[in-house]
């Protein structure tokens, strides 16, 4: 079990401990519901050091990046991020990630803890360019300081504009004493904020000044468990629940970052999906009456013939439902449409809606 560098700094605030993607991690301080809010309503700090980063550099560095990703990276400037997918070979998807131009001809790659073996391999046994590829997952540490009032309580320990720093935009300068850090306007909320990429050895002064800082603004450290409610309260999705090595980024919705205008791994598989249309597609849907469905339950229709099956699913704390994501036949994926979720012998109907769940 590795630790990050945060991990005794978090069991001694209490917080408790689980094992998450190989790494030791807090899952929640004081509750899920409670941290949950202080995320909607104020600003909340989460350690997520476990996060992989690989720079990926040199001339040809946006040849091998653009035939690994699904989106178009061109498009990319210096100071911008992008959110994207790896395809595989089988209509499925290696990972999902987002990826950050940091200079002319430098990216910064950022993966799922899970997933940093898998994708590291994937991208190199593509690597028939050239490019200069660095693994900086052991080294570097991400903190993601979330919530409608994290620019107003961090002013005060950067001397960049946070207000100025635009969604999926970021910055590299100063944030509580410490030069050449990234700050990026990304998160997994949907309630605004920024993410923090510094060294291991400077992510224990950052955390102690953003927890000051923040301090008259209702600051907590905020454990996984409520960022997976925040995320799932907007429809992102989860690899490992939502999208995995057997759904294609056009059965998870995720054709809006899959982009046909240039070539990639698999796509001209994933376009002739896209025309002809996928057999099953992600859909949102709320319980229409108590219950709480869960990952793996059964999506059954009104004869209770299975039909799908659940992907993510929790009581939503902002909404006070139970919510979740689940793939369907395109004949149920309409808005209003009606479906059941089998919560142990109860079939609990429910009805497909829009994301996101939160409106804000």
């Amino acid at each position: 079990m590795k630790n990050t560098a945060l991990s005794e700094t978090h069991e001694a605030l209490g917080a408790k401990m689980v094992p998450f993607a190989g790494y030791n991690m807090p899952v929640q301080y004081e509750g899920v519901n409670i941290e949950h809010e202080t995320v909607r309503n104020a600003v909340g700090v989460f350690d997520v050091s476990h996060m992989g980063e690989f720079l990926i550099e040199g001339e040809h560095a946006l040849e091998l990046i653009q035939k690994v990703s699904s989106n178009d990276a061109s498009k990319l400037t210096i100071g911008k991020a992008q959110y994207s997918c790896l395809p595989n070979d089988d209509d499925g998807i290696v990972d999902d990630l987002i990826i950050y131009k940091i200079k002319a001809e430098r990216y910064l790659l950022v993966v799922n803890a899970s997933n940093i073996e898998k994708d590291w391999n994937w991208i190199s046994s593509k690597n028939d360019f050239g490019a200069t590829m660095r693994n900086l997952s052991e080294d570097y540490s991400l903190l993601a300081i979330q919530g409608p009032k994290a620019i107003e309580a961090m002013q005060s320990i950067t001397s960049h504009d946070l207000s100025v720093i635009k969604f999926y935009n970021f910055v590299v300068g100063d944030f509580a004493g410490i030069e050449h850090v990234i700050i990026s306007a990304t998160g997994y909320t949907g309630s605004g904020g920024f993410e923090i990429y510094c060294k291991n050895s400077e992510v224990k002064q950052i955390w102690d000044k953003v927890l000051e800082a923040g301090e008259d603004f209702g600051i907590k450290p905020i454990g996984l468990a409520a960022r997976d409610t925040l995320r799932l309260e907007m429809g992102y999705c989860l690899y490992g629940n939502d999208i995995d090595d057997t759904t294609s980024p056009i059965e998870a919705g995720l054709g809006w970052i899959t982009k046909f205008t240039k070539g990639f791994t698999n796509s001209e598989a994933l376009k002739a999906e896209k025309e002809r249309g996928p057999e099953r597609k992600l859909i949102a849907f709320e319980l229409d009456e108590r219950g709480i469905p869960r990952h793996g339950y059964d999506i059954v229709d009104g004869s209770g013939k299975t039909i799908g099956v659940v992907t993510s699913g929790t009581m939503s704390p902002s909404l006070g439902k139970g919510i979740g994501l689940g793939y369907v036949p395109p004949v149920f994926t309409d808005v209003n449409s009606k479906i059941n979720i089998q919560i142990r012998k109860k079939a609990v109907p429910a009805t497909v809606v829009k994301l996101p769940f939160y409106k804000g």
